[in-house]
């Protein structure tokens, strides 16, 4: 909502979150929640390689918090995962028509030929991606402690937030990467 429609509605925390925002006018590259927590940097793996690297405080983007899991959201997705972990986990963000895959080695083997058949199911327009610097992610996390396979889909390409033009496109190349997360496990 913040993104769509600026601080207009926030009320109370309207001029927070335009200090957040570094006053600027528009909202578009608003990345984090209304706390300024970039939520995909809030996971205890390696947390504190972006804690020294990211932003020290709240802000519109990558902030990953004073500690990991401060965050409801965050908070929430864990314990979903704890409850009852899933044998593969499918993070959906945007943007780039990537599929990030591994993490520090720990990643199962079936990783890799599973990206194969995302790669192929897309039509080839979303590319995996072993390793990337990144660290505190949901995926992350959900490898790191579980060592099962975890993939993160960067939907769609431009600039954040996409088109709804794009949705078509977005659902053609995803939708049977979802149904085989979901039908076809190892």
């Amino acid at each position: 909502d913040t993104v769509l429609h600026g601080s207009a509605g926030m009320g109370d925390r309207r001029d927070e979150l335009e200090r957040l925002n570094c006053h600027r006018p528009n909202f578009n590259e608003w990345k984090a929640n209304i706390n300024g927590v970039d939520l995909n940097k809030q996971f205890p793996s390696l947390w504190e390689i972006e804690k020294y690297r990211k932003p020290k405080t709240p802000s519109y983007r990558d902030f990953p918090g004073t500690s990991p899991l401060t965050e409801p959201e965050s908070i929430a997705m864990q314990q979903l995962i704890t409850a009852d972990p899933p044998d593969r986990l499918v993070a959906l963000h945007t943007q780039g028509e990537e599929i990030y895959w591994g993490y520090k080695g720990l990643e199962p083997e079936e990783s890799a030929a599973v990206i194969k058949d995302f790669e192929t199911i897309s039509g080839n327009i979303y590319k995996g991606v072993k390793d990337i610097d990144s660290y505190a992610g949901f995926r992350d996390w959900f490898i790191h402690h579980y060592f099962k396979e975890g993939y993160t889909v960067e939907l769609g390409k431009g600039q954040n937030p996409l088109p709804f033009e794009q949705f078509s496109h977005i659902y053609k190349a995803t939708s049977g990467i979802l149904w085989r997360s979901l039908f076809f496990p190892e």
